[in-house]
């Protein structure tokens, strides 16, 4: 479900599988305790999640605003498929910087 990187000080959080009403709870709460409360950067890197449902997206929004609260950046990569379908029709895409890899994802938000 979630794997945690971290290239200077960015954190990378890998997200893979399913995030669903069944596993938002776990997941928000890996969220939580793989990101310190100074970091300043993170992105999220879906190459290998396959499905999010709106349980899913509310625990990203809540990551977004609690870094723009502490002035943090969150960027997204490697969206596709129906998880890049479920980002653009809820607006997310507009809201979170998007980039097509990781490469991309760690020269912007740097």
């Amino acid at each position: 479900m979630l794997e945690v990187e971290q290239e200077q000080d960015t954190f990378i959080l890998k997200i893979s599988g399913r995030i669903d009403g069944s596993n938002a709870g776990e997941f928000q709460s890996k969220v939580q305790e793989s990101i310190p409360l100074d970091a300043g950067s993170v992105i999220l890197d879906m190459n290998d999640l396959i499905y999010i449902s709106s349980a899913g997206l509310r625990v990203i929004l809540l990551l977004a605003k609690n870094l723009k609260g502490r002035k943090g950046k969150l960027a997204m990569c490697s969206v596709a498929g129906p998880v890049k379908d479920v980002f653009t029709i809820s607006g997310f895409s507009a809201i979170i910087p998007t980039y097509d890899n990781r490469a991309s994802a760690l020269s912007a938000i740097e």
